[in-house]
């Protein structure tokens, strides 16, 4: 298993970024302004975009592993991978979602804990209603770790 910064040409990894943020114009805000790192173990499994959000707050702004490959710990070793390489450059890294029943324990199980929110966030924000295990995301909720 290798993790590796992509610098040149992320927008290859387009539809692994469209599982976690499903509109590519969103997507487009911050690609070329974040870091993208990419997790191969035979073949790329999990990629993950970050931002430098400012006072010392890292943001994952886009988490997804390949679905055939979810629950097998990609997601979690990017998140301890990512943790490990900023620690004493931040002291937070953050994440946002929507509260669903998939992607919050998740990011509990990581050791983030629920930070703040972002009411009708993803209603303002997209073009059309998101749907995640059968809940409409509407608000952005923010968790957070100490790194």
């Amino acid at each position: 298993m290798k993790i590796k910064e992509i610098k040149e040409n992320k927008k290859q990894f387009l539809p692994l970024l469209l599982l976690a943020d499903e509109q590519e114009d969103m997507i487009d805000r911050y690609i070329n302004k974040g870091t993208m790192y990419v997790l191969d173990d035979d073949g790329v499994k999990c990629e993950c975009v970050i931002t430098d959000e400012g006072e010392g707050v890292l943001e994952i702004k886009n988490i997804a592993t390949e679905p055939e490959y979810q629950g097998k710990g990609y997601g979690k070793a990017l998140i301890d991978f990512v943790a490990t390489t900023y620690k004493g450059k931040y002291s937070i890294l953050q994440v946002g979602t929507g509260d669903s029943p998939l992607t919050i324990p998740f990011y509990e199980k990581c050791g983030f804990i629920r930070s703040h929110s972002i009411k009708n966030f993803f209603t303002d924000n997209y073009d059309h209603s998101i749907y995640e295990a059968g809940t409409q995301l509407v608000d952005m909720i923010y968790l957070q770790k100490k790194i």
